[in-house]
């Protein structure tokens, strides 16, 4: 039996909904946080007047915060442990957005976004993984998936608080207003995550023994005993040599993990940052409050999408819903190319097809690489997959304006579905099926199959070597 068996049994009243709300706090902020500067762009364009170049930098600026923020603080956390890095990073969000009101020049934009982004880019690795290991393996799918579904909600929320202050206002001269209201979410977030303990299974890898036993009598109130699997828990995986996770299978899955990531997070961020631009390259005006709401209901298929998703991950397992969405998100964005001057109604119904679509990989992004990686790298690879997608979402996101401008809006969405389709290849060909199997069986490269195709061979391998009670 594992040693953290007692995880997967019912925690202390309300200790997991807390858990999920103070985890899912970070990817709903990072959503509105990210949605609302593609509200605000509207009244920055109008007195800040910035060039092509900075318009592109303020909505890719936080992007290459998040680049940042993942590598170094998903390093970080799983040296120094989640706990610590748990608030400190929203912290440093909070006071960024309150300074977004005193913005006069766009490089100050540009400066703030940067750092609300890093911000951002830690909090994705250290939210994740104490989620992940907290939670029970017959709902880490579904719970650790409610992250893209805080994420999309949280982008909701940002074009309905953006619909309704230019609704109300008549205009976009509140934009300053719109970003600084970021901090009031971020200090909502971090007074929920007030007493969240660290992960027992960190402390166990790092040889905090006693700490690891008193954080699950704490929450499951069971006395147990781990001094004795300490040894045997980690004598396979040195912590000291982290170069075994960048070859082999673990390297594969790095690489699925960032194509999958890359694939989701560049057409969306592009889309969250730029809808307006994107809607008025096909005639569809993005001003005022009713091109709002046309953006809200694009956006909300996302969160749409999603629900469904969380709960056939955990029936039909996480390759399929990797793989089959991705195909069908070439789709729309293919026929945004081949018909760029079609009707209105045919490209709304393309940009909500995608969006639905695209629920079922926008899961996966949380949940495959905190499952496919062991504690003591958890939060590292959690962190360098984030920097790839963000690295490639930063780029599309100053490329795009650019894009727009010289090679027409059609053109713009090919690169879209060819970077989609190359996704889906590499899901095809590496994403393994981790459903219904314990974190610490997924997270060896001995527990799972590289492609789903090999799949029923290993588990018969596994059966095997199984000990016999």
């Amino acid at each position: 039996m594992s040693s953290f068996d007692v995880m997967d049994r019912p925690a202390k009243r309300g200790f997991h909904t807390k858990l999920l709300i103070a985890c899912c706090g970070g990817p709903f902020l990072d959503g509105y946080v990210m949605s609302i500067i593609g509200v605000a762009l509207l009244g920055v364009h109008e007195q800040l007047h910035p060039t092509t170049a900075e318009a592109g930098l303020i909505g890719a600026a936080s992007l290459i915060g998040i680049f940042f923020g993942a590598t170094v603080f998903g390093f970080l956390t799983d040296r120094v442990g989640r706990e610590k890095m748990y608030a400190l990073d929203l912290v440093v969000l909070v006071v960024a957005c309150v300074l977004s009101v005193f913005v006069q020049l766009p490089w100050q934009l540009i400066v703030l976004r940067f750092v609300i982004g890093a911000a951002i880019g830690a909090d994705y690795p250290i939210a994740t993984s104490l989620l992940t290991e907290f939670t029970p393996t017959r709902k880490r799918g579904a719970m650790v998936g409610m992250s893209a579904v805080a994420w999309s909600a949280g982008a909701v929320a940002a074009y309905v608080v953006g619909a309704l202050v230019v609704g109300i206002s008549g205009g976009n001269d509140h934009w300053r207003l719109l970003l600084a209201s970021s901090a009031v979410l971020g200090l909502i977030v971090i007074l929920v995550r007030r007493g969240i303990p660290e992960s027992p299974r960190w402390l166990l890898k790092n040889g905090r023994v006693a700490d690891a036993e008193a954080v699950v009598e704490q929450i499951y109130g069971e006395k147990l005993d781990l001094s004795t699997v300490t040894v045997e828990d980690t004598a396979d995986k040195p912590k000291a040599d982290i170069k075994i996770y960048f070859r082999g299978q673990y390297l594969a899955r790095l690489i699925m993990c960032s194509a999958l990531y890359l694939a989701v997070v560049t057409p969306l961020y592009a889309l969250l940052t730029f809808l307006p631009t994107i809607l008025s390259g096909f005639s569809i005006s993005g001003d005022g409050s009713a091109g709002l709401i046309v953006e809200t209901v694009i956006i909300g298929l996302i969160v749409a999408g999603s629900i469904p998703a969380l709960f056939l991950v955990e029936k039909w397992g996480r390759r399929p819903i990797a793989v089959v969405p991705l195909a069908l998100m070439v789709i729309p964005l293919a026929g945004l190319w081949l018909w760029a001057d079609g009707p209105l109604w045919f490209v709304v119904a393309a940009f909500c097809a995608y969006a639905f679509i695209s629920g079922g990989p926008s899961i996966l992004v949380w949940i495959y690489p905190n499952e496919l990686f062991p504690t003591e790298f958890r939060a590292t690879a959690v962190g360098i997959a984030t920097a790839v997608s963000r690295f490639g979402a930063a780029t599309g996101t100053y490329l795009l304006p650019l894009s727009i401008s010289s090679l027409g809006t059609g053109t713009t969405m090919l690169f879209g579905a060819v970077l989609t389709a190359v996704a889906f290849v590499i899901c095809f060909s590496m994403s393994p099926e981790t459903k219904g199997k314990s974190l610490e069986e997924v997270s060896s490269v001995s527990a799972a199959p590289v492609t789903g195709r090999s799949a029923p061979r290993l588990e018969k391998l596994e059966e095997a070597s199984a000990p016999r009670t």
